[in-house]
């Protein structure tokens, strides 16, 4: 029985990463250059991207057509990142038992 799929898992080659996300193969080299996105790669080194890879390549396009550059973009993933990891811990500490 197959098991089934993570989001993390890579699954698109890179061509198909590019139509689905309706990007270019230079523009996804260069996120990946940028530090934007870091797709999985194969032992012989292919691109592999994930859903969650192609969620955030959907959130790097908003984010370009709102007018920002790589540099911006690159901010606002990382404080989104770190938005995200003091709502974890906030949440983890509410939750705990009172000392």
């Amino acid at each position: 029985m197959a098991s089934k799929r993570d989001s993390s898992d890579g699954v698109y080659a890179i061509s198909v990463a590019a139509e689905l996300s309706g990007l270019g193969l230079s523009s996804l080299r260069l996120y990946e250059r940028k530090g934007l996105i870091a797709p999985a790669r194969t032992e012989g080194g292919t691109r592999r991207y994930s859903e969650d890879d192609m969620q955030r390549l959907e959130h790097i396009s908003e984010l370009v057509d709102a007018g920002l550059n790589i540099e911006g973009i690159k901010l606002v993933l990382e404080l989104e990142a770190e938005n995200a990891r003091l709502r974890a811990q906030l949440a983890k500490a509410r939750a705990a038992p009172p000392r």
